[in-house]
């Protein structure tokens, strides 16, 4: 259908949709179980740990050959051991586990790294103006793209959608102590997403740690301190993501 001239096309809140699905997939496969259950990235983390605990116990000689190895080098030297498939002594028992570990920890490695990739592509292009913004990471961005592309009716305002976040303080006054507590409901994952953020700013935003000199001055802990800057991002990121028009039309009343 032809546009009339001078009137500029609304957002394709189908496509749009469909994008922020597509998000939603990869950030399920990035977090559900990949081996033994544990999401990649925390498998791949024990894998790391049991490399550490390998060294530690290996015999003297393994061990002097492998010190001051980072994890990844550790791991890449480890994977070209060639212990046979019977070892027949400690050493060669340490390498063989050494071998299997590592090698586990490259595959998992290589995973992560290919979701990362598809991710930061599906989440530039459903919110580059979301991933511009200081301290919002592809991560961030993906779970809070997600939490907004569930719950398109939270988006109404800014209010409800800090509420869906868990940024919205709840009263906790008792006499003249006027005070508030933290809110341990609505979406979890949007919520570590916007405690990141925060966190990022307060050690590398100069206006942020401005704001954090000025509250503590005030009296305020850090914790009351970074409820107020979730409170602010999560204000900041409503507005970004009611503009990519998440919210689903709205039903016309007869």
């Amino acid at each position: 259908m032809a546009t009339a001239p001078g009137h500029r096309p609304g957002p394709n809140l189908e496509l749009h949709s469909q994008r922020v699905k597509g998000v939603g997939q990869y950030r399920v496969t990035l977090v559900p179980a990949v081996f033994l259950s544990l999401p990649a990235t925390e498998a791949r983390a024990g894998a790391a740990n049991q490399l550490q605990n390998l060294f530690v116990t290996a015999p003297e000689g393994l061990k002097s050959e492998l010190h001051g190895l980072s994890t990844a080098r550790l791991a890449a030297r480890s994977a070209r051991f060639r212990p046979g498939t019977n070892p027949a002594d400690v050493e060669a028992a340490t390498k063989f586990a050494l071998r299997s570990v590592a090698r586990r920890y490259q595959r998992l490695s290589e995973e992560i790294s290919e979701l990362d990739e598809q991710l930061d592509r599906l989440v530039t292009e459903a919110a580059p103006e979301l991933v511009a913004v200081e301290g919002v990471g592809t991560d961030t961005a993906a779970a809070l793209l997600i939490a907004a592309g569930d719950n398109p009716e939270r988006l109404r305002d800014e209010a409800a959608f800090a509420h869906l976040c868990g940024a919205a303080p709840i009263p906790a006054s008792s006499g003249k102590t006027v005070r508030h507590r933290r809110n341990r409901r609505g979406n979890r994952d949007a919520n570590r997403a916007l405690h990141v953020i925060a966190v990022c700013r307060m050690s590398r935003d100069e206006r942020t740690r401005r704001y954090v000199a000025k509250r503590t001055a005030e009296g305020k802990t850090k914790k009351e301190i970074i409820r107020c800057l979730k409170r602010y991002i999560a204000r900041e990121i409503y507005r970004i993501l009611s503009s990519l028009c998440l919210r689903k039309p709205s039903t016309p009343v007869p």
